[in-house]
C-alpha cells in the first residue's frame, strides 16, 4: 500500500485503499457521458507478435467507458497493416489503426514536409504526435490517455486510475502522469530514472541554484513513465519531442503551458514490467546510452530557455556533482533492495552511473555545438495555421485506409 505523503509541487494521488476496479469503472462510465474518453497506443508492428500486446487487448476489450482507441502503427507493410486491422477487430470500442508507413499517411507527411512542419525523426515521438492529431480530427475524446504496448504486467486498473483524474469533472487537472514501482522478477529496475534523472536534477540544483522547473521535475516519482493522460485542450499547443526525451519534454511543455495545480501524478500499478532496453555501453546511438544523452539534452535545452547559461566548465561541474550523488543513490537502492529481499547488482549499477556521467558531458558538448537545434515537432495549432484543412485530409486518409483494407 502506498503512503499518503505529498512531495514537491504537483499533487500526488496515491493508492491508499485498493479500491475495487468495478467501482472505478462505474464512475468512469458515468463521467464518459459528459467527457468521452480515448486511448492512444503507439505501437511497432513487432509488438503485435509479442507477449504483451495480445494480453493488453484482452483487458481493453473489457473496458466499458472508452469511446475510442487510436493505434499508431509503425514499421508495417500492407500485409502487416491488414493483419493489424484483424488483430484489433476484437475490440468492441471504435478503433482506428494509423498506418504510418502507408501511402495515404505518407502523403500527409509529405504535405507537412513542404511546409517544414513534418516530424524529422522516426520513432515514438512522431507516432504519438500523429495519434494525437487524429484524436483532434476524430473529435470524440475529451479525456485522452496514452500508454505503451510492451507492458508485461498490464491490468485494466492501470488505465482506470490513469484516466480518472482528468475524466472526473469535479477535478481541475489538465494532465496526469502515471507512476509505479519498477520492481519485477526480484529486481529493482528503472535505471535511467533512478540513476540518471533524479541524481542529475539534484546535481543541477546544487550547481545552478534554486529553480522552479527543477523542483517541478523533482516532484515526479517516475518522470520517465510512458503513461499519461490529458484533457482535450492540451492537444492544440503541446510540442512533442521527436527523440528519446519524449517524457521529459512533455513534462516541460506542461510546466510551460499550465500552473502546477493543474498537473498531478497518480499511482497506477502495484507491479510494472515491460521490455528492457540494453544499456549499450559501447554504442551511444543505441539503447539506454542514447536515451540518457537525449534526456540530458532535453533538460539542458529547457534550462537554457529560462535563462541559465552553460559552458564546458559548467557541464564538468554538473558531471562531478552528479557522479557523487548518483553513487550515494546506488548505496541507498542497495539497502532498499536488501531489506525487501530483492537483488541489485552493485557493479551493474555503478557501471550505469559511469556511463551516464560520460553522457552528461557528451550531451553538454552537443548542446554547445548545436544551440539552435529544435527537436520538437510543431504544435498542431501551428500546423493548422499553415495548412487549414490538414485535419480533414488526415481524417479522410485514415478512414479510407480503414474502409479499404478492413473490407478485404
Amino acid at each position: 500500500m502506498s503512503d499518503f505523503y505529498q512531495n514537491g509541487i504537483v499533487t500526488t494521488l496515491h493508492n491508499l485503499s485498493n479500491r475495487p476496479l468495478e467501482e472505478l469503472e462505474a464512475e468512469l462510465a458515468r463521467f464518459s457521458l459528459l467527457r468521452p474518453m480515448s486511448l492512444v497506443l503507439p505501437s511497432l508492428f513487432s509488438e503485435l507478435e509479442g507477449q504483451a500486446l495480445p494480453e493488453i487487448i484482452e483487458h481493453l476489450a473489457q473496458v466499458p467507458y472508452l469511446s475510442e482507441i487510436v493505434i499508431g502503427l509503425d514499421r508495417a507493410n500492407e500485409d502487416e497493416y491488414r493483419y493489424a486491422l484483424k488483430f484489433f477487430a476484437r475490440l468492441p470500442q471504435r478503433y482506428r489503426v494509423l498506418w504510418n508507413d502507408g501511402p495515404r499517411l505518407t502523403a500527409i507527411d509529405q504535405i507537412l514536409k513542404k511546409e517544414g512542419l513534418a516530424p524529422r525523426e522516426l520513432g515514438k515521438g512522431r507516432n504519438v504526435w500523429y495519434c494525437l492529431g487524429y484524436v483532434m480530427c476524430s473529435n470524440i475524446g475529451r479525456a485522452i490517455a496514452l500508454h505503451d504496448c510492451d507492458i508485461l504486467t498490464y491490468d485494466r486498473t492501470l488505465l482506470a486510475r490513469l484516466l480518472y483524474p482528468v475524466a472526473n469533472p469535479a477535478f481541475n487537472y489538465e494532465f496526469c502522469k502515471g507512476y509505479y514501482a519498477r520492481v519485477a522478477e526480484g529486481r529493482i529496475n528503472g535505471r535511467v530514472s533512478r540513476l540518471l534523472v533524479t541524481p542529475l536534477i539534484r546535481a543541477l540544483k546544487k550547481v545552478l541554484g534554486p529553480s522552479d522547473y527543477l523542483d517541478y521535475l523533482d516532484s515526479f516519482r517516475y518522470p520517465l513513465a510512458g503513461e499519461f493522460a490529458m484533457r482535450r485542450g492540451v492537444l492544440n499547443d503541446i510540442r512533442i519531442p521527436s527523440d528519446w526525451g519524449l517524457e521529459i519534454g512533455v513534462l516541460s511543455e506542461m510546466k510551460r503551458n499550465y500552473a502546477t495545480n493543474r498537473i498531478c501524478q497518480v499511482d497506477i500499478a502495484h507491479a510494472y514490467d515491460h521490455k528492457h532496453q540494453d544499456i549499450s555501453l559501447d554504442d551511444e546511438t543505441q539503447g539506454l546510452s542514447r536515451m540518457s544523452i537525449d534526456i540530458c539534452k532535453a533538460v539542458f535545452r529547457k534550462l537554457a530557455t529560462i535563462g541559465y547559461v552553460f559552458n564546458q566548465e559548467t557541464f564538468r561541474t554538473i558531471k562531478a556533482s552528479y557522479f557523487r550523488i548518483a553513487l550515494d543513490f546506488v548505496e541507498t537502492y542497495r539497502n532498499d533492495a536488501v531489506i525487501n529481499g530483492l537483488n541489485l547488482d552493485i557493479h551493474q549499477e555503478e557501471s550505469a552511473v559511469e556511463l551516464f556521467a560520460e553522457n552528461i558531458i557528451k550531451a553538454g558538448s552537443h548542446f554547445l555545438e548545436r544551440p539552435m537545434e529544435t527537436p520538437f515537432i510543431p504544435t498542431w495549432n501551428r500546423v493548422i495555421s499553415a495548412v487549414p484543412d490538414i485535419l480533414e485530409q488526415f481524417h479522410d486518409a485514415v478512414e479510407k485506409d480503414h474502409q479499404e483494407f478492413s473490407a478485404r
